[in-house]
């Protein structure tokens, strides 16, 4: 099939079959494809947590109003902003670019000296907007990915941001929740899986100038 053809089989699954998992090599191509996820000047400054364990997940679930698909997915993907965006975090980035490209890294000087530029205008809230921001355009290519690969999922913003963060003790590692999707494969009765895409027209959706 086409990428055209699988955007249109994929949509927001309501209802996982609890018997069917992923299995490591469908997770992994998944999550090599999220890695690759671009990011404004490729800071990636958020993490992604995958969930598996029945409890947590059950934990999850009520802190996401009790939606089932935290609960029939194979997994659960957490993306999570970094809530410390600084110059320390710059710097291991910029010492990363070198390491991996073989560069000197006084040549990145101008470059890391844009991205604090950039990172320093911004109050402390504004950064985690701005890395929340980042976070969903890594759920978008994950979104893409998963329905190339067959996988199915359900991007969701029906969550208690706080109770995740608390379940996944993640303020201690410096990270929010910003958005979540279920993985997994679809059940059979889960009669939205045949149901029409309902989209606004072209000629409504894009402008032409």
């Amino acid at each position: 099939m086409s990428l055209l053809d699988k955007l249109n089989w994929r949509y927001a699954t309501k209802k996982f079959d609890e018997t069917k998992k992923l299995n490591p090599d469908q997770l992994n191509a998944l999550l090599d494809a999220v890695q690759l996820a671009p990011s404004s000047a490729g800071l990636q400054a958020y993490r992604i947590i995958v969930v598996e364990n029945p409890e947590i997940k059950q934990k999850l679930r009520d802190a996401a109003y009790g939606q089932q698909q935290l609960t029939t997915a194979s997994h659960i993907v957490i993306f999570a902003a970094e809530t410390n965006l600084d110059g320390q975090y710059v710097k291991n980035y910029i010492d990363r670019i070198a390491e991996t490209r073989g560069v000197d890294r006084a040549n990145l000087e101008v470059f890391e000296t844009n991205i604090n530029n950039n990172v320093n205008r911004m109050t402390d809230d504004l950064k985690i907007v701005w890395n929340h921001k980042q976070a969903y355009i890594a759920l978008g290519v994950l979104v893409s990915a998963a329905a190339d690969l067959g996988i199915d999922s359900c991007a969701m913003e029906g969550f208690d941001a706080a109770k995740f963060d608390e379940i996944l003790g993640l303020k201690v590692l410096g990270l929010t929740t910003s958005v979540i999707a279920p993985i997994g494969f679809r059940a059979h009765d889960d009669a939205l899986s045949t149901a029409l895409k309902v989209r606004r027209p072209k000629e409504e959706l894009f402008i032409h100038i």
